[in-house]
């Protein structure tokens, strides 16, 4: 949490000196509770969510992502970081996924925080659906894993409860 903290505090910082920078502290977030990738986010739009689902546009899949449309459940969490987005575009999160990743990146390397990659996130998120008690169906409906043996190269578990509770709030 630490580092996640350190890492979103980081971003708004850039983010009140330079309006026109990526929001990368609510891309950061989202990715955590959406377990969503950073490709998915950036091509993520408004007309791609209803309610607490969201359309995945060219998911990730072995057989081929083009055309490979999922839809995918929201944690409360993901859906509250997509209410507080403006809508200025069609997208929701207005950014390029070679320049957020770029930025993770830097912001790491300046924070020391190591051994985190972008993608360390979404295997945080889907570890924290399990660790809260949630069931293989209703944490697979997150990420869109359709296999347990996909699902669980993602979960490594640490504790029971739900360690990010009241955090998002207080960010």
């Amino acid at each position: 949490l630490d580092e996640l903290e350190r890492l979103v505090n980081n971003f708004r910082a850039i983010r009140a000196r330079r309006r026109d920078s990526n929001d990368m502290a609510s891309v950061v977030l989202y990715a955590l509770f959406s377990t969503r990738r950073l490709g998915e986010i950036c091509r993520l739009q408004w007309d791609h969510i209803d309610g607490d689902r969201v359309m995945v546009v060219d998911m990730k899949n072995p057989a081929g992502s083009a055309g490979n449309n999922v839809w995918c459940r929201l944690t409360p969490e993901a859906v509250q970081i997509i209410e507080r987005m403006p809508r200025i575009s069609e997208r929701v999160f207005n950014c390029n996924e070679d320049a957020a990743s770029a930025a993770f990146t830097r912001a790491c390397k300046v924070l020391g925080i190591d051994g985190l990659v972008f993608h360390s996130l979404r295997h945080e998120g889907i570890s924290r659906l399990f660790e809260m008690g949630w069931s293989i169906p209703q944490v697979a409906a997150v990420p869109g894993h359709q296999s347990w043996a996909m699902l669980q190269r993602y979960t490594h578990l640490k504790q029971t409860g739900d360690k990010h509770e009241g955090w998002l709030s207080k960010l």
